[in-house]
């Protein structure tokens, strides 16, 4: 059966794939504005070099009708650290990212839909370093409201950069190149998403996400050191696996760990926990207690069914 990716108009976030979208209202240069408003020069360095850093923020709806935007202060805090690795100076206040992201939620407001921000500081003027400006871009794109589907992944033949290459923890698109080539190469082999390895060949992390792997009952993920995003999500759900009795452990992950895993997964703001079906053609067990378990608790409290303290949300109110 052919790859949902292998559809041009298509992307994958590692929980099934969505349309490409054209929002009416996208924020820039300070205010809500008309999507095609939102330009950069083409001699900036965020064009010439690919000079950006970002958060991806998930919102869902609530039963009162607001949207509930999952560990927004801590998105905020790792966008300003990333800025911070990069040089990039951060004008703006929590606050002020906070009413951003409110003004474009109340633009696109729905009811039936969970929503993706895009979080983006832009440099749009300076040039190696000196006299940097940057502008912080917010798009926002519709998601269904339901939990990611299983899917099928191989571990990919491009590697992760060092820390003295490119920074992993830096959350910037140039980061993502490595994700890009590896995700055509996937494409090649039918896959939905690709696991890259470190320099070392362990495990870091997917094209999107973290990994998770179930080994002995127990739940491991790489740590930073091995080429792995500084999840947020992670350390909430350290937290709900412990309520239920799960331990989360933080180690180095050997690429034949995953193939004799008990259960696999993907961790992040977009992916939930995405359970991994099979990987290079071989097959996981399809009994996936453990994960399952603890995407059913994570759903509970980022919806506002089940609150638990582990889950921060920053409430948006209906316009």
């Amino acid at each position: 059966m052919a790859s949902v990716n292998a559809d041009p108009t298509k992307w994958s976030t590692g929980l099934g794939s969505l349309k490409l979208q054209k929002p009416e209202w996208v924020y820039s240069g300070g205010g809500v504005r008309p999507w095609e408003e939102a330009v950069l020069h083409v001699s900036s360095e965020a064009v010439i070099r690919g000079l950006n850093v970002f958060e991806g923020l998930k919102g869902y709806a609530q039963e009162d009708g607001g949207i509930g935007f999952v560990y927004l202060d801590r998105h905020y805090r790792r966008l300003c650290r990333s800025a911070q690795l990069l040089s990039i100076p951060v004008e703006l206040s929590y606050e002020d990212f906070e009413r951003a992201c409110t003004e474009l939620t109340h633009a696109l407001y729905r009811t039936d839909k969970d929503f993706y921000i895009r979080a983006t500081l832009f440099v749009i003027e300076g040039h190696w370093g000196a006299n940097t400006v940057a502008d912080l871009v917010l798009t926002c794109y519709y998601q269904e409201q339901e939990a990611p589907g299983p899917i099928t992944m191989g571990v990919s033949t491009w590697r992760r950069a060092s820390d003295v290459t490119m920074p992993p923890r830096i959350k910037t698109g140039t980061n993502y190149q490595v994700a890009r080539l590896a995700r055509m190469e996937g494409r090649s082999r039918e896959y939905e998403d690709m696991i890259l390895l470190n320099e070392y060949g362990r495990v870091a992390e997917s094209t999107v996400a973290c990994v998770l792997v179930v080994r002995d009952g127990r739940i491991c993920t790489p740590p930073p050191s091995e080429g792995a995003m500084e999840s947020i999500t992670v350390a909430g759900l350290e937290q709900i696996a412990a309520d239920l009795g799960y331990e989360l452990e933080r180690r180095p992950l050997d690429r034949t760990e995953l193939y004799v895993a008990e259960e696999l997964g993907l961790t992040g703001t977009l992916t939930e926990i995405t359970l991994v079906r099979s990987l290079d053609d071989r097959p996981l067990p399809e009994e996936t207690p453990i994960l399952s378990g603890l995407l059913e608790r994570y759903r509970e409290a980022v919806t506002g069914a089940n609150p638990h303290p582990a889950v921060e949300l920053a409430m948006v109110p209906p316009p």
